[in-house]
């Protein structure tokens, strides 16, 4: 398979340029000339270039010049230096300007050969990098959140403004569903945060006992089963951005410590008296009414005031139908390609359904809603009996209209029946009556919501 690797190198040198030219071409790159730095900005013009070999010392315009001409560009080619010997400040001096390595006169084959592949290496590495974030960015920007309502807008906007602000912590409030996460990802990006910056922490799906581990991390011998030293979800954060979701749900011994990690911006591992500083972002969220937590004393009244200093609330689905059309469309448009399948569309009486009903689920309840519907359709418009909103699925029928009483229907062969298989089914058909919001599940069991975090 021929080499398409695309070099230019500069030298005012006949002889030498001859000789680098020749030697490049035996290895098998495609190559062009220039004689300065001013004849190499033309032939960038004209070539698409993938890497850059010149000399320091040349007339019109010397490698240094060159290197900084160069970085100005869009995906600017790397450039490797040629050196004389003895000139090795010259090269350090170009490497801060911009250039990926150098080499010194007289340089082996070999020597050439390596540096060219590792540069090479590095820059595809550097695009894929900058593609990966490029794809992650238009998904998680304010732009991809698909919304024509005002109230919905206006949380958007207000987003983007603290997104500069990386020492603000921002609260943000919503029904489950409702894209809370989304929205936090949204000013993670936009504060130019890195995909693997971006740590989210489930303050509900956590073990009380595990939690500060979970968040702190600990060092060897801290506890007993503390075989080696552990980082924490804070360190892993970096410069990014750290979520705290369901922060309601935190302990009240934990959230002391908390208070003092946001007024103070540095912690300790367990079992370590080191401070180390918190650069990230934080942002917590929950689905709560955290004024209600501290008028019942199950949240510190100083950490509500310190986390609230920025707060978001988005709208439930219910009070923003203006969203479900457009919302339907994005999400359809997600769904042909996932499932490789046309869609045409929904019919006006499914839509008219949608419109009707109040979506406790919200946008997340809506995407499942649909691509149930789009797996059951064929080529054909999303129909209400597709949507199964308006009446209950097996196992998950409604409470019967008999006084007060709430029926199950519960199924399970013998083999699989246990009280454990039993509790099991009562929670996912309860949770399915609820729209997928545990809050509103767990009130009506009358057991904590962390029953529905399991592994």
């Amino acid at each position: 398979m021929p080499n398409t690797t695309r070099i230019l190198a500069v030298d005012d040198e006949p002889v030498f340029r001859f000789l680098l030219e020749k030697q490049l071409r035996d290895i098998g790159y495609t190559v062009h000339t220039a004689v300065d730095g001013l004849q190499a900005l033309e032939v960038l013009e004209q070539q698409p270039i993938d890497l850059i070999l010149s000399d320091l010392v040349m007339p019109r315009m010397d490698g240094l010049a060159l290197i900084e001409e160069v970085q100005k560009r869009k995906a600017a080619p790397p450039i490797i230096v040629i050196t004389a010997h003895g000139s090795v400040e010259s090269a350090v001096e170009a490497m801060r300007r911009g250039a990926y390595d150098y080499l010194e006169k007289p340089y082996q084959p070999d020597d050439l050969r390596i540096t060219i592949k590792r540069a090479i290496d590095y820059q595809h590495i550097v695009r894929e990098n900058e593609q990966i974030k490029g794809l992650l960015s238009d998904r998680y920007t304010f732009q991809s959140v698909v919304t024509v309502n005002a109230a919905m807008k206006q949380v958007l906007e207000l987003a983007a403004r603290v997104a500069t602000a990386r020492q603000t912590t921002v609260a943000i409030y919503g029904e489950s569903g409702s894209g809370k996460e989304v929205l936090a990802r949204a000013i993670h990006f936009a504060g130019k945060g890195l995909p693997a910056e971006f740590v989210a922490v489930n303050c509900a799906a956590i073990p009380e006992h595990l939690m500060e581990s979970e968040l702190f991390g600990h060092v060897r011998g801290a506890f007993t089963g503390a075989d080696r030293d552990r980082e924490g979800k804070f360190s892993l954060a970096r410069k990014g951005t750290i979520l705290l979701d369901e922060i309601g749900d935190m302990p009240l011994a934990l959230q002391a410590k908390l208070l003092r990690v946001l007024q103070e911006r540095v912690f300790e591992k367990i079992g370590s008296n080191t401070p180390i500083p918190v650069s990230c972002r934080v942002i917590v969220a929950t689905n709560r009414s955290l004024a209600e937590l501290v008028a019942a004393g199950r949240f510190r009244e100083d950490l509500y005031h310190r986390i609230n200093v920025f707060p978001l609330t988005i709208p439930p689905l219910c009070e923003r139908k203006d969203d479900i059309p457009i919302l339907c469309d994005h999400i359809l448009e997600q769904l042909r390609q996932h499932l490789g399948k046309p869609l045409p569309g929904i019919s006006p009486q499914a839509m008219e359904v949608m419109l009707n009903y109040r979506w406790p689920g919200n946008v997340r309840e809506l995407h499942n809603c649909l691509e149930r519907a789009a797996i059951l359709t064929d080529n054909e418009l999303i129909r209400p009996e597709h949507l199964a909103l308006a009446g209950a699925s097996p196992g998950a029928e409604k409470p019967a209209a008999d006084g007060d009483r709430v029926s199950y229907h519960l199924s399970l062969s013998p083999d699989e029946l246990s009280l454990e298989a039993l509790t099991e089914q009562i929670l996912d058909v309860t949770l399915q009556r609820c729209g997928g919001n545990k809050s509103k599940a767990a009130q009506l069991l009358k057991v904590n919501r962390k029953a529905f975090y399991r592994s």
